[in-house]
């Protein structure tokens, strides 16, 4: 039985593995705090938020964005849920989903990202930045939900709130019109010109288990099949959808969605 070090030495190793993580630059940090008008306590949250995984593969995954980025997802899903319910009083469910998926989809997350300049502040290994992972939606997304979970274990809600509602505000104002869900305006367009019932089917999945990619694929008649990727099968189909709508150049609905 191989014996356990001593506690002492293991601190010992544990502080000096830390010391080795990548960090971000002190003007780096105060920047990104300028622009979300946010100190952080704990700067080690941000530098974990900003850490692509391809860049601690010495250590752990668990010293990248990806758990951050888990916590965030929720905390920007409550927050909008409950920005939208009290903005649209009185609307049912059903006019609520359509406009919360569009404000916590992948793309609204990457285009808010975008506005913090996160991308400036994410810590790539060589081989991930020669291959564009700076300009990738799916990971300019994670690092801006990754953002929010560090700030929420920081600070609480109420300053992750105060970051929400000032960078999703421009957003928010877009949804005023109930968004047509992808798949029920291509069903709609389908069945008006005597094609089949869209199909849908998942032909893949990828990523970690916490944060799984999924891809769909959907058939209209005989029109060459396309996909979507999304974070759920339910995201990934709407993708799908509206890549069809899309592809076949439908009037009304990519004017809406614009």
């Amino acid at each position: 039985m191989k014996p356990t070090r001593p506690k002492r030495t293991r601190l010992r190793a544990r502080a000096k593995q830390t010391a080795r993580l990548p960090r971000l630059s002190e003007d780096a940090v105060s920047a990104l705090e300028d622009r979300i008008n946010y100190r952080f306590t704990d700067r080690t949250l941000l530098d974990r938020a900003m850490t692509h995984s391809s860049s601690v593969q010495e250590f752990s995954s668990r010293f990248s964005y990806e758990r951050l980025e888990f916590l965030g997802d929720r905390v920007l899903g409550l927050t909008i849920a409950d920005l939208l319910f009290r903005k649209f009083e009185g609307e049912p469910e059903g006019g609520l989903a359509p406009r919360l998926n569009a404000l916590v989809n992948r793309d609204a997350c990457a285009s808010v990202s975008l506005k913090m300049e996160l991308d400036a502040c994410l810590i790539l290994d060589t081989a991930e930045e020669k291959a564009g992972g700076r300009e990738k939606v799916s990971i300019l997304a994670d690092i801006c939900e990754a953002l929010l979970g560090a700030v929420y274990l920081d600070g609480g809600m109420k300053p992750a709130v105060a970051i929400i509602e000032q960078y999703w505000a421009p957003l928010i104002k877009t949804v005023g019109k109930r968004p047509k869900d992808p798949k029920s305006a291509l069903q709609e367009w389908a069945q008006a010109e005597g094609y089949p019932t869209p199909t849908y089917e998942i032909v893949g999945q990828d990523g970690p288990d916490h944060a799984p990619q999924f891809a769909a694929r959907v058939l209209v008649g005989d029109f060459a099949p396309v996909e979507g990727r999304g974070n759920s099968k339910q995201d990934a189909q709407r993708e799908a959808a509206k890549a069809m709508l899309a592809a076949r150049e439908i009037e009304g609905y990519v004017a809406d969605d614009a």
